[in-house]
């Protein structure tokens, strides 16, 4: 079993250099997996991210570079899929950090599972914890917050390479922030595959602790979110997808309600979450701006989806 550990990236230099690292320092046997790459495709980026791989390339012995226009992580995803030397493909974002064993992990979860069923018609998705601690990141719990529902999302999965390419790959039409990953999957799950949990193949997904500045930015987030999840249901128009991009009267009513109608938004709930950013508990303010991001989102879903509906 042959590896292609594809990690996208634009401009998230520092991190992406943790998660390199930590990809680099993997331990296995060798009787199971034979060799592994790590292809990282950099997206543009205007930042030191490709002066820094071809300087440090030495040091990085499993890493290959590919570099693209700035056209989005789906055709990212793709150019590392096209151009990986393994059988089998590992998908992490550029701002996780996983542990030694995380490879070894996949592998035999998958050894294991494709002969309890007696065919490959599966893929493995590992553990991604939250954190903002960039000095040790693997050093946060797993949170309730960190429980994912998702099929298919490519934070931390492995799958076969035949399968991506029978699939179609990611759609490029997805060039804003959202839902490629959760697309493909439902093209995915068509082909009769089975997704396997593997809770041992531990990833951890950093970002910057939260404050009033990035607001702004998750609010254009949102609104990208929402373009593309219209996307999303355009391409497959069912209620299961409707339910997963929160397209629903029932969601509207959720975050109206707990929103109060969009009373609590960033500037009614400043306050608040400045007082606890000041308590050094930046996690939870985010979670509780989750509040009004979310009534954001569901609103500028149905007010995309609303010219549809009179053409209807």
């Amino acid at each position: 079993m042959f590896f292609s550990v594809i990690i996208p990236t634009y401009n998230r230099l520092e991190i992406l250099k943790k998660c390199i690292q930590a990809v680099e320092n993997q331990e296995f046997d060798g009787n199971l997996i034979t060799g592994y790459e790590i292809i990282v495709v950099d997206d543009g980026s205007t930042d030191d991210t490709v002066s820094w791989l071809e300087a440090a390339k030495t040091s990085l012995p499993h890493v290959r570079l590919l570099c693209q226009n700035h056209q989005g992580a789906a055709a990212a995803r793709n150019l590392g899929v096209v151009n990986a030397r393994g059988d089998w493909i590992v998908f992490i974002d550029s701002d996780l950090v996983v542990t030694p064993s995380f490879l070894q992990s996949h592998a035999q979860t998958l050894v294991t599972v494709q002969k309890k069923l007696g065919h490959d018609r599966i893929f493995t998705y590992g553990l991604v914890i939250n954190t903002c601690n960039f000095d040790n990141p693997t050093s946060e719990p797993f949170k309730i917050t960190d429980f994912s529902a998702a099929y298919f999302a490519t934070g931390n999965v492995a799958i076969a390479k035949k399968w991506l390419i029978q699939a179609g790959l990611f759609d490029t039409s997805f060039r804003e922030y959202g839902w490629e990953d959760l697309e493909l999957g439902v093209r995915l799950k068509r082909l009769g595959l089975k997704l396997i949990k593997c809770p041992s193949a531990v990833g951890y997904h950093w970002h910057p602790p939260f404050n009033l500045q990035q607001i702004p930015q998750l609010i254009e987030k949102e609104r990208q979110r929402a373009k593309m999840a219209l996307l999303f249901y355009q391409k497959h128009p069912t209620f299961q997808v409707r339910m997963m991009i929160q397209m629903t009267r029932l969601h509207l009513l959720l975050w109206g309600i707990l929103s109060l109608g969009g009373i609590l938004n960033e500037n009614t709930l400043k306050p608040l979450l400045q007082w606890l950013i000041r308590l050094g508990k930046p996690q939870l303010a985010l979670e509780i701006a989750r509040v009004f991001l979310n009534w954001y989102f569901v609103q500028e879903v149905y007010r995309a989806y609303r010219p549809l509906q009179l053409k209807h």
